[in-house]
């Protein structure tokens, strides 16, 4: 008997691996020290584009009715405005498939992106290059690709390409609702299951947290951590590496906590490393315990911000979080 979702998943790799050796063929390109210090963010969205271009030919090829959220569009490619991206884009994608296509199959390719979500049938959603800072550090970024079914996700594959593995560096992860969680080298090779550590008091816990302070508020992570005895040196990187961190034991605790009152997570940034975490082992939800849910459309509209970690400490983290997002509110 076929395993659930075997064909989705093998399909899902492919395409994350495919995806991933796009973007490190951007990155040799295209990033240079001088990237950074100029703000030049052109050979992110170049990746961006090609990535999603990749991932979304790939399941249409193989799911062809399966729509698609993705993070991007193609209007910034478009016409002549567009054309010196588009040509970069359309070359990359080809270096990357294992066929060709024209600017038209690529263009139309990254718009299959545009489905609304909901709670009911079949959708993937896509982020193409999670962590775009990281990205072009030469740091911690992700290909992050999910399958949601009636509004639950099934399906996760994260590619790491950067991210540490005994064996090398470049890790793809891989999660199926029921079947655990399990990594391997992104070029290949044996998988291995997963698991979320054991870890059951919180003075023993490690904090995976976001370079960037814009993404999470690090001066309540630090209250947090120090009403839970946490005096581990924090964990910081970019991206849903930090769902793979806590899925693996590196991390025992990864908050994302409100940086504003309407902020509404993307599905796109949360789905992969949601079912990958749980099926290691731990547990995730909001900032109220409630787990995440996806069945809202391209945000999680019912829900605020994030906790991920191992699932003996919890309900004691969730608890924390409230305590100090609660004083604060009253101040």
């Amino acid at each position: 008997m076929t395993a659930y979702l075997a064909a989705e998943r093998q399909v899902a790799i492919k395409a994350v691996e495919q995806a991933s050796k796009l973007c490190q063929e951007v990155f040799s390109q295209l990033v240079t020290a001088s990237t950074l210090t100029k703000k030049d963010k052109s050979p992110v969205t170049i990746a961006d584009f090609g990535a999603q271009a990749v991932v979304n030919a790939i399941l249409e090829e193989h799911f062809p009715e399966d729509p698609i959220v993705g993070e991007e569009d193609s209007s910034d490619l478009q016409g002549d405005n567009g054309k010196e991206m588009r040509n970069k884009v359309v070359n990359l994608v080809n270096s990357a498939s294992d066929r060709q296509m024209s600017a038209t199959e690529v263009l139309r390719a990254i718009d299959r992106g545009q489905y609304k979500g909901g709670a009911t049938g079949r959708h993937w959603t896509l982020d193409p290059i999670d962590g775009t800072k990281g990205f072009l550090r030469g740091e911690q970024y992700a290909v992050c690709l999910a399958l949601i079914v009636d509004g639950h996700v099934q399906l996760g594959v994260l590619g790491c390409p950067n991210l540490a593995h005994s064996s090398g560096t470049g890790v793809l992860l891989t999660a199926v609702q029921g079947q655990g969680a399990f990594q391997r080298l992104l070029s290949g090779g044996p998988e291995t299951p997963i698991h979320a550590s054991v870890v059951k008091e919180t003075s023993q816990a490690v904090f995976c947290e976001s370079v960037e302070s814009a993404h999470t508020s690090h001066s309540d992570s630090g209250r947090i951590g120090a009403m839970l005895g946490i005096t581990k040196p924090a964990l910081r990187m970019d991206s849903q590496c930090k769902y793979a961190a806590v899925a693996r034991g590196d991390a025992d605790v990864y908050l994302r906590l409100p940086t504003r009152a309407d902020y509404e997570e993307k599905i796109w940034d949360h789905a992969a490393g949601n079912v990958i975490v749980r099926e290691a082992g731990g547990r995730v939800g909001d900032v109220n315990g409630r787990p995440l849910d996806f069945s809202q459309g391209r945000t999680l509209s019912q829900n605020k911000g994030v906790v991920a970690t191992s699932a003996g400490i919890f309900d004691q983290v969730v608890e924390a979080v409230q305590k100090v997002l609660g004083d604060k509110a009253g101040n």
